[in-house]
Order: structure tokens, then C-alpha cells, then sequence
């Protein structure tokens, strides 16, 4: 699975951004996915991720009523809606899917099997 994530920019505190994450190769509706973000000089850390049938998510406590992962297998897209910025969400964001055969979300980054080169959200206060 070769994974693309774009929809990044610079936005100032309060905005918001929509993230896509979009498959190529195959679909990977049979796959976990996730969002990660890794801010300089910090370790890469999960930021939201949806089942393989899209009816369930989890975030981290960090963007927990501001961002929103969805996934549309009509198009092979997994998106990051993320609204009420703020600077600490500055970040390259990564998508990322689990291998077909789990089904849990995990929100390690070693349990994540194919990964997307990232988009740069850079959030100006």
C-alpha cells in the first residue's frame, strides 16, 4: 500500500484544516488507520485512528473534540478534520494503516505497517 498524505499549510490559531490521506496501488479498506504527528524534536505520536469499517475512532486526549478521522472507501481516502488550531498542533502529520488482518486501532506507531510521507500543518499564534 503507498500512502499519500497532503492538505497541509500554514494557518493561523483558530483556523482550521481538512488532511487526506489518499491509497495508491490498492484500496486499504481493509485496513486500520491512523494519524500521526511528529513535531521537531519530538517522537512521533498518534493522533486519530478508524476502523476498518469506519463506525469506530479514537483520539488522542489532545485533539479529542476538535479533530475528526472519516474514511470514504468510495474515493480510497482516510481524512483529518481539524478545527480550533492551536501552535501545539504544529507538526508533519503522517497517515498510516495496520495490516489487513487487525482490527484493533492501536495507537503505537510500531504497530503500523505502511506509512504515507507527510504534510507539514504549521499553526501561527
Amino acid at each position: 500500500v503507498q500512502l499519500q498524505a497532503s492538505g497541509g499549510g500554514l494557518v493561523q490559531a483558530g483556523d482550521s484544516l481538512r488532511l487526506s490521506c489518499a491509497a495508491s496501488g490498492r484500496t486499504f479498506s481493509n485496513n486500520v488507520m491512523g494519524w500521526f504527528r511528529q513535531a521537531p524534536g519530538k517522537e512521533r505520536e498518534f493522533v486519530a485512528g478508524i476502523s476498518k469499517d469506519g463506525a469506530s475512532a479514537s483520539y488522542a486526549d489532545s485533539v479529542k473534540g476538535r479533530f475528526t478521522i472519516a474514511r470514504d472507501s468510495a474515493t480510497n481516502t482516510v481524512s483529518l478534520q481539524m478545527n480550533s488550531l492551536k501552535p501545539e498542533d504544529t507538526a508533519v502529520y503522517y497517515c498510516a494503516a495496520r495490516s489487513p488482518s487487525i482490527t484493533v486501532i492501536a495507537r503505537s506507531r510500531f504497530q503500523y505497517a505502511h506509512w504515507g510521507q507527510g504534510t507539514q500543518v504549521t499553526v501561527s499564534s
